[in-house]
C-alpha cells in the first residue's frame, strides 16, 4: 500500500468554508471517476504544518494499491469532469508539497494523531522497526517515505490515540474533514 501525502494551505483570502466545499468536491468527482488503484481518500485539517512555515492548513493522503497508479492519479486528478473542480480548489490554494509514503508496519487506520519522526542516528532500521513494534501491535500504522520529494521526515506513526514514542516525534493532531473509499 502506498500514499501519495499533498500538504496544502489556502489563500489567506480564502474563506474556510469555500475552500473545504470546493476541496470535497473536487475528491467527490475523482472517487466517482474510479480510478484504477486508488483505494481510498483521507483529508485532515492541520492546525500547523511544520514543513509549510507552520501554517494551518490539509494533508490529503491518497491511499494507493501501488505505484503504477501513481501516473493514474496524476492523469485523473487534472482531466475530464475533474478539471473544473480541480481548478477551482487550485486557485484558492497558497502553498503545498508532497511525499510518497508506504505501509512499513501494520495496517492503514484514520489517526488521531500523526508522529513524525526520523530514525536515530546510529540505529539499524531492523532495530528502529523492532522498537516501534509494540505500537504498531497496539492499533498504530508506520509509514515510510519512498522517495525524498520535500523536507518531510522520513517516517509517519499514524496512531488511534496519543501515544508515548521511543524516539523524539512531532506529534500533530488530525481532524478528519474528509474519508471516502473509492473501492
Amino acid at each position: 500500500m502506498l500514499a501519495y501525502v499533498f500538504w496544502h494551505v489556502p489563500r489567506p483570502d480564502a474563506a474556510p468554508h469555500d475552500y473545504e466545499s470546493l476541496h470535497r468536491e473536487f475528491h467527490a468527482v475523482l472517487l466517482r471517476s474510479n480510478v484504477n488503484g486508488l483505494v481510498r481518500v483521507r483529508v485532515h485539517r492541520l492546525a500547523a504544518i511544520p514543513w509549510l512555515g507552520g501554517r494551518a492548513g490539509y494533508e490529503d493522503w491518497h491511499q494507493l494499491e501501488g505505484s503504477a497508479a501513481l501516473d493514474l492519479l496524476n492523469r485523473a486528478a487534472v482531466s475530464g469532469m475533474r478539471q473544473l473542480p480541480h481548478d477551482r480548489i487550485a486557485a484558492l490554494a497558497d502553498e503545498g508539497i508532497a511525499g510518497l509514503y508506504g505501509v512499513r508496519q501494520g495496517r492503514p487506520i484514520d489517526p488521531r494523531i500523526a508522529y513524525w519522526m526520523s530514525k536515530p542516528a546510529g540505529m539499524s532500521y531492523a532495530d528502529f522497526d523492532a522498537s516501534l513494534a509494540p505500537l504498531v501491535a497496539d492499533g498504530c500504522c508506520l509509514w515510510a517515505r519512498r522517495m525524498t520529494l520535500g523536507p518531510t521526515p522520513e517516517f509517519c506513526l499514524h496512531a488511534p490515540a496519543a501515544r508515548s514514542l521511543p524516539h523524539p516525534a512531532v506529534a500533530i493532531e488530525t481532524h478528519a474533514v474528509q474519508g471516502d473509499a473509492a473501492s
